[in-house]
């Protein structure tokens, strides 16, 4: 209720006094609920990982409002500790359809971002996030919620990444990065947390 309360707060706090380090306050409270959720509701060295990655996006939702290069290496660091945390919880079999898709995927994430932004930096960002959405993808955890979560991730960092290049896609940016961002890491975190919880019984 904390994560969610902060994440419908965010939006408001622009143009008003509490706009700036309230506003970092209230961004990183919303993702950093959600790791104090999943550390509350989960055990072991494998969940802890997932706690990191959270936690690690919380990190990148504050140093992103001071430095973009900051923020970028947080969340990159929280993709890679997702990533190696899905592999723990791969699905035993994958149909040549689903193998395919992965790989499509997980070469179109950093293409689309590069055209988007036309920066290099970018584009190797891309090759993290496009690790965990596949990762996420060929686990075991839900598609519908785990698999639709880091969709909405990448779709987020799209977003953000059209601000940067020639493609001007406002005002979608302006409108739908944090939803998108916020929705996407909500139905990670929950997802993951719940189905942990029924693996233990």
């Amino acid at each position: 209720m904390l994560s969610i309360a902060c994440a419908v707060t965010l939006p408001f706090l622009e143009g008003t006094a509490w706009e700036g380090l309230g506003s970092i306050l209230v961004k990183t409270g919303a993702v950093g609920f959600l790791a104090l959720y999943a550390a509350q509701r989960t055990r072991g060295l494998r969940a802890g990982l997932f706690v990191v990655a959270l936690a690690l996006g919380a990190t990148g939702d504050a140093l992103i409002e001071l430095s973009f290069v900051a923020g970028g290496a947080a969340f990159a660091a929280s993709h890679v500790a997702a990533i190696l945390f899905y592999r723990r919880y791969l699905r035993p079999e994958m149909s040549t359809v689903t193998s395919w898709a992965a790989v499509l995927l997980f070469l179109t994430v950093p293409i689309a971002s590069w055209l988007l932004s036309r920066d290099w930096a970018v584009a190797l960002y891309a090759i993290t996030l496009g690790g965990m959405a596949v990762a996420a993808w060929v686990s075991l955890f839900p598609r519908w919620r785990v698999g639709l979560g880091a969709l909405l991730f990448v779709l987020s960092d799209w977003l953000i990444f059209s601000r940067l290049g020639p493609v001007d896609l406002a005002p979608l940016p302006d409108l739908l990065i944090w939803p998108t961002y916020y929705v996407g890491q909500m139905l990670i975190a929950t997802g993951v947390v719940q189905t942990l919880r029924r693996f233990r019984r």
